[in-house]
């Protein structure tokens, strides 16, 4: 993954827990995180596979998270006008959720993406127990449906159209 993408990682998964927080405890909260940036991770892999796009990305902004938090009803007070949510990536964001709602889909977005790139995805592309019970709101489709929806389809070409490039 490239460091350029940093920014982008941390606001989307920071919006995903504040959006579908985790269970209570610690522990609990550093697995959501594990999954929130790990989903991340993948999108933003996916979406700026190259330094290029990366560039791009700095140079244009990612648009930040205005419509997904009207989309979701989310209400952050204080937080509103945060600088972090510049950075947050709409298509990013809705990728992850599509990956964090069906964890076969992540299986196969991790095949197309350079493991280095993405790192180690275990707790996503492999959720047990402990994962679900530690990000119910972050695990349930139904939650997720709103935000993944928005960009799914593009997701699915994707992945359908770098699948037939590499049958």
């Amino acid at each position: 993954m490239s460091a350029d993408l940093a920014p982008v990682i941390a606001a989307g998964t920071r919006w995903l827990l504040t959006a579908f927080p985790p269970a209570a405890g610690a522990f609990s909260r550093a697995l959501a995180e594990a999954q929130a940036r790990q989903a991340v991770a993948l999108a933003a892999a996916l979406r700026y596979p190259t330094p290029l796009d990366a560039q791009l990305l700095h140079l244009l902004g990612p648009g930040g998270s205005t419509r997904l938090d009207w989309l979701t009803g989310a209400d952050h007070g204080a937080d509103a006008g945060a600088d972090w949510r510049t950075w947050v990536d709409e298509t990013v964001v809705s990728w992850a959720a599509c990956l964090l709602a069906a964890p076969a889909l992540s299986v196969d977005a991790h095949r197309l993406v350079d493991r280095g790139q993405a790192g180690e995805l275990t707790r996503l592309t492999r959720p047990g127990d402990h994962e679900h019970d530690a990000a119910p709101l972050l695990r349930h489709p139904d939650l997720l449906e709103p935000v993944a929806a928005l960009h799914r389809e593009l997701l699915l070409d994707l992945l359908d159209n770098e699948n037939a490039a590499l049958r």
